[in-house]
């Protein structure tokens, strides 16, 4: 069965229902998917989003929901889209993850996310969110006068500007912070020097880890090392490396940036493939929920843009 639509937006996070947002004001006929996969699914509060701090982020998406049901042009499929590509009258198809059902649509918005590549050490997925802190933005207040907290100096902040960049962040809610550097002597000189040049209340431990366990109280995590001995922290920040999700970018051939994210073009996030937009933490340096609302408005304009010049064969504003 093949269903025809003007819009296929991919993805019912932040980013693909504000860009429903604004597609619905212009009444063109939308699909939006939802596989019900979220990055920040472990996470009951969501912060940093004016009206709706420390509310679960269910209901962000359940009220986004509701507004667009009013309007009666866009719908709204709970599956993951498997298969996407570009026939050769130019319209997009996308299949989903059982091959029995085809939608046929002008123009695809991708807002597909990503997903943050745990380290591989014992005891660490236990503790993600629960205590282990990607974003001390997003958590870490709740923490708020712990003696002492860590920083594991690994993957992305596994450098001395972003780990010292992570644990000042950490300084605002502990009275200490440990940058554990796992092993890593050349990383533990570098931020022994600099923290001998410009002291703050934080000391370097290179020992390495072979393990996390969560502690039942609050937050904290129990680091256990390979010399047997072990040490508690009111919480620790990580921010591991991350990864698209799924491989709808790579079945169309969509270029990438160094950080290999979808690569837009401003102001509208198209991507390298015309007629194709991307927003969101697949398109964007700042994975937050706030970008993601903007990118989606960008998106959710420019879609509609070009249709709308196509329709009468004259030229869009880009």
């Amino acid at each position: 069965m093949t269903l025809e639509y003007e819009i296929i937006i991919i993805g019912g996070g932040p980013a693909g229902l504000s860009a429903a947002s604004s597609i619905v004001r212009q009444g063109h006929k939308t699909i939006l998917f939802d596989s019900g996969v979220y990055r920040n699914s472990p996470s009951k509060h969501l912060h940093a989003v004016p009206g709706w701090d420390y509310r679960d982020p269910e209901d962000f998406r359940g009220a986004a929901r509701k507004d667009l049901a009013r309007y009666g042009t866009v719908e709204v499929e709970n599956l993951e889209i498997q298969r996407l590509r570009q026939r050769d009258d130019g319209l997009f198809e996308a299949t989903s993850s059982d091959g029995e059902r085809t939608w046929v649509g002008q123009k695809v918005i991708l807002a597909t996310g990503v997903e943050d590549v745990l380290l591989d050490i014992p005891g660490y997925a236990e503790c993600w969110v629960s205590g282990i802190f990607h974003c001390l933005y997003c958590h870490g207040w709740e923490e708020k006068g712990v003696a002492s907290a860590g920083i594991l100096a690994e993957g992305d902040i596994g450098r001395t500007v972003p780990a010292l960049h992570f644990a000042r962040q950490a300084l605002r809610m502990s009275a200490h912070v440990t940058l554990y550097t796992n092993g890593n002597e050349t990383l533990t000189k570098n931020l022994t020097d600099a923290l001998a040049i410009a002291p703050a209340p934080m000391k370097v431990d290179s020992r390495k880890i072979i393990g996390f366990t969560k502690a039942p109280e609050r937050s904290r995590v129990i680091v256990r090392f390979e010399d047997g001995t072990s040490t508690t922290e009111g919480f620790l920040a990580h921010k591991p490396r991350t990864r698209l999700r799924g491989t709808l970018a790579q079945q169309l051939g969509l270029e990438m940036t160094v950080m290999k994210t979808i690569k837009v073009s401003q102001p509208f996030n198209q991507t390298s493939l015309a007629g194709v937009f991307a927003a969101g933490d697949c398109a964007a340096p700042m994975q937050t929920i706030t970008a993601a609302l903007h990118s989606g408005t960008c998106t959710g304009g420019g879609a509609p843009l070009q249709i709308q010049a196509e329709t009468f064969k004259q030229r869009a504003i880009f």
